[in-house]
């Protein structure tokens, strides 16, 4: 698959896998139609205990392939095949996706035609049902939620999300970033573990100066919730670890104090709320732990706002 072809720069395209082999088997093989003429494919073995992700390497051999002793995380994981990287730009593809065969020329285009532009994803539609739409752009995230909405998110696609440009968050599940400005950053940030690092990836990014893109000429496929599960404790535990984590890292002043009295106040009195009424009782235990686990962690501060332009 990988080709030196000067016309277009490199794109590695990076991927992780923890306990999905066949998923990520299914992956792998619609990347084996993508027409774009230079790329690299790296895997990641996120220190899966099931399966055997070695037989994927044996299966695609073109792919890089790079097996960690423990499970670190989306980020962690995402990090390390960062690291492997060779090309201009990196692809940060989840491994329970399936692409278009020409996703990846529109999406290089915009980096390369604009140097404002510093990530780009493309439109995301759910898999089980394949003109639905999962993503098309998103508005700025919210400054006191946290949130940012999504556009098109569940609706049959039409003209209206046709049209590409300057978008609020990227998407995790498929994004296409500068290399330079992954070195710059440092990576996904690893204290996340799973959930919002890209909402934290693309804020940083942000302040360097750059934007987030929706390109809508290119499109893939994502189940979602593959790794945790729809609804599991686990993702409970870290989607509201990691809302509060977001606003202690990215929130100062008055608006700090506005969005824990909407946490505290509102979204996680009405996430118990919900949860106790369906009986779900180790919800509430995992939403405690999140919690907790802030109790333990004075040492968070926000990070520097600063403008450094680095283009």
């Amino acid at each position: 698959m990988k080709s030196f072809n000067n016309d277009w720069p490199l794109v590695s395209i990076v991927s992780v896998n923890w306990n999905q082999e066949q998923l990520t088997r299914e992956m792998l093989d619609s990347l084996s139609h993508v027409t774009y003429p230079n790329l690299e494919v790296i895997l990641v073995d996120n220190g899966s205990t099931k399966g055997d992700a070695s037989r994927l390497k044996a299966e695609f051999p073109h792919i890089r392939f790079l097996r960690l002793e423990e499970n670190t995380g989306f980020a962690g994981g995402n990090n390390a095949g960062f690291r492997m990287a060779n090309g201009k730009y990196v692809l940060l593809l989840n491994n329970d996706t399936l692409v278009d065969p020409h996703f990846l020329q529109p999406m290089v285009n915009t980096l390369e035609c604009d140097p404002w532009v510093g990530v780009v994803s493309p439109k995301i539609y759910f898999v089980d049902h394949q003109n639905t739409v999962q993503y098309a752009g998103t508005s700025e995230i919210h400054p006191i939620t946290s949130r940012g909405q999504k556009y098109g998110y569940r609706q049959r696609d039409g003209e209206q999300y046709a049209k590409s440009g300057v978008t609020g968050l990227a998407n995790g599940a498929c994004m296409l970033v500068r290399k330079r400005i992954i070195d710059t950053l440092g990576g996904l940030p690893e204290i996340y573990f799973l959930y919002y690092e890209e909402h934290d990836f693309t804020v940083q990014l942000q302040r360097h100066g750059y934007v987030a893109y929706y390109q809508a000429d290119a499109s893939i496929w994502h189940r979602g919730s593959s790794s945790t599960g729809r609804g599991s404790t686990l993702k409970a535990y870290f989607y509201h670890r990691n809302r509060l984590l977001f606003v202690r890292r990215n929130q100062r002043g008055m608006q700090y104090l506005l969005a824990l009295a909407y946490l505290f106040g509102i979204a996680y009195p009405k996430a118990f709320l919900s949860y106790a009424l369906s009986r779900q009782w180790a919800h509430i235990r995992a939403m405690a732990s999140a919690l907790g686990w802030h109790l333990s962690r004075a040492d968070i501060r926000p990070i520097n706002r600063m403008f450094v332009p680095t283009r």
